[in-house]
């Protein structure tokens, strides 16, 4: 296998091992570096023989942070030119192959990295995924591939694809592995124009623990295989999930097509345009059309392509107050290096479709294993989140591998709030919640028995959740804040009767503190069960308002 295009010599690896801290929380992990990613000591080819003379002279961002926490770079590892394919075959340096079968593809652009850890030759690698270039490779080999926020780690040092959207990631064989290093890596640099600080808080809606997983609600083009092993993915789901959503995911779709049926092309072109002349045999030939193609993309185009993605991001926002996180399979099958060769350009196409999107919107995401296809080829999904949950995320995905999740514990003086209507995220009276210190702990559904009701009245509509004994199995959607406990009180002298504190049972069993209505207090009460949930009948009555049917009516 082709995993490595250069290598510290011995005596060199053994002065970075002495010299790198032993305190650090990486002490002595060895890892290994996409050949995009400068090392000190190593020239940064981005699978260029042409570039082999630049030597850097100092460590990218992401990989000093790694070694000021101890761990120590053994060399750069082969990767998609320009990190510009998601097959791992792009390379004057030969093709790398799945560590499953040396006929179908390792996956790219980060191939090299995850061949390094998949083989047991390091625990941990970096790659870059701007496309899916990371995830895709940890899906072909068995891995986890950890897919930042876009700037929360630095790209200084980096050879870049499409600056705006490259992101450092990492390739691990555990959850616990990746979540050690990007705590490492995380951090602002402002010598990153690219660099985006944490917030202190986490970004309205982003719960702190997940527990509400989205799944598409219609067919996904998968192949046979692939679709077996996704119907398994989606029933772990049901065991790990408090609740499974099927959702709508055609706009994250068509923005994963804009990535190259839109202008972004032209972005890889200002990236290393100026590498691809003279054309020669150090260059692919694939990536060279790609990026040479951005040459003709007009100023028109951009801002019409930038136009459509802020509509398709807009699309996509509504999805984020009813799940957690999206459940996807990372690629649509897993190909051979014969039709990686038949079709350079279609099937690599093709492997972006649940990947491209992420970084175009915003949202962080982290490739898991899920076992084999029946063939015995690994399979891997994905979970996608917003900007800056990912923490949150990375707890789901400890959960999915079976690693130990300690959840999120409530601190002292603290308890937790069910609420059921318009203190939720983002609707009117949520401010009530924030303003007396209130965090969104997680989403949830009410246990059996449990029916929703809209009061009656004029002005804002008002929710009511009443245990009636006779609610629908699957429960009520609702959230779980995490409030000070005299902020309770503060809440409940804001609203007014019939709604009272009283105890809601969740459906994992727990109790958890509620407004709640007793049935006495229903008079005159519409009962919206069928909903679901309150943001549910909030979308129904829109939806009714602006029918040709309703506006005939007035």
């Amino acid at each position: 296998m082709t995993t490595w295009i250069s290598r510290y010599p011995e005596d060199r690896l053994k002065a970075r091992e002495r010299s790198a801290p032993t305190g650090g929380s990486l002490a002595g992990v060895r890892f290994a570096v996409k050949d995009n990613l400068d090392v000190a000591g190593l020239p940064t080819t981005a699978a260029c023989p042409a570039l082999e003379d630049r030597v850097a002279t100092h460590d990218a961002e992401a990989v000093r942070r790694l070694a000021a926490a101890g761990a120590v770079p053994v060399g750069k590892t082969n990767m998609d030119q320009f990190a510009t394919g998601l097959v791992g075959t792009r390379s004057p340096y030969g093709a790398c192959r799945s560590v499953a079968s040396p006929d179908h593809v390792s996956g790219g652009s980060s191939s090299g990295s995850a061949l390094a850890v998949a083989t047991g030759q390091v625990p941990l690698a970096l790659g870059t995924d701007t496309a899916g270039s990371g995830r895709v490779p940890a899906a072909f080999n068995g891995l986890v591939g950890v897919k930042p926020t876009r700037g929360l780690v630095s790209t200084r040092g980096l050879l870049p694809a499409c600056r705006s959207l490259d992101c450092v990631t990492t390739l691990t064989r555990t959850v616990a592995e990746g979540r050690a290093a990007l705590r490492e890596l995380a951090g602002y640099d402002a010598a990153d124009a690219w660099s985006r600080a944490a917030p202190p808080v986490a970004p309205q809606g982003i719960a702190a623990s997940m527990g509400v997983v989205g799944v598409p609600s219609g067919p996904l083009d998968l192949d046979g295989k692939h679709e077996e092993a996704w119907r398994g993915a989606v029933a772990r789901a049901y065991e790990i999930a408090d609740a499974v959503v099927e959702v709508d995911v055609g706009a994250f779709l068509e923005a994963a097509r804009l990535l190259y049926q839109g202008p972004w092309p032209a972005e890889r072109f200002a990236a290393f345009g100026t590498l691809l002349a003279p054309d020669g045999p150090h260059l692919d030939p694939t990536v060279r059309r790609i990026a040479m193609a951005g040459r003709l993309v007009t100023g028109e185009q951009v801002f019409a392509g930038l136009d459509r993605l802020a509509e398709l991001r807009r699309a996509t926002e509504p999805v984020w107050w009813d799940v957690d996180a999206l459940l996807l399979p990372v690629t649509p099958t897993h190909p051979t290096l014969a039709e990686v060769a038949a079709d350079p350009v279609g099937v690599n196409a093709r492997l972006g479709t649940y990947t491209n999107f992420v970084n175009l919107l915003d949202l962080c995401a982290v490739a898991v294993p899920f076992g084999e296809r029946a063939d015995g080829l690994p399979f891997g999904v994905q979970f996608v989140a917003p900007a800056f949950a990912d923490g949150p995320l990375l707890d789901l995905a400890s959960r999915w591998c079976g690693e130990r999740d300690a959840g999120v514990p409530i601190a002292s003086g603290r308890t937790q709030l069910v609420v059921a209507g318009a203190h939720m995220s983002g609707l009117p009276l949520n401010r009530q919640v924030l303003g007396v210190g209130g965090r969104l702990y997680r989403r949830a559904r009410t246990a059996a028995g449990y029916r929703l009701f809209r009061l009656p009245g004029d002005g804002l509509p008002r929710p009511a959740l009443a245990a009636t004994g006779d609610g629908p199995a699957e429960g009520i959607a609702v959230e779980v804040w995490d409030v000070p406990e005299q902020g309770v009180g503060a809440l409940l002298d804001a609203i007014p009767a019939p709604l009272a504190l009283g105890r809601t049972q969740l459906a994992d069993g727990t109790w958890a503190t509620a407004f709640t209505v007793a049935e006495g207090g229903l008079r005159g009460a519409e009962d919206i069960t069928e909903c679901g949930g309150w943001r549910a009948y909030l979308r129904r009555r829109e939806e009714d308002a602006t029918s040709p049917a309703w506006r005939g009516a007035m």
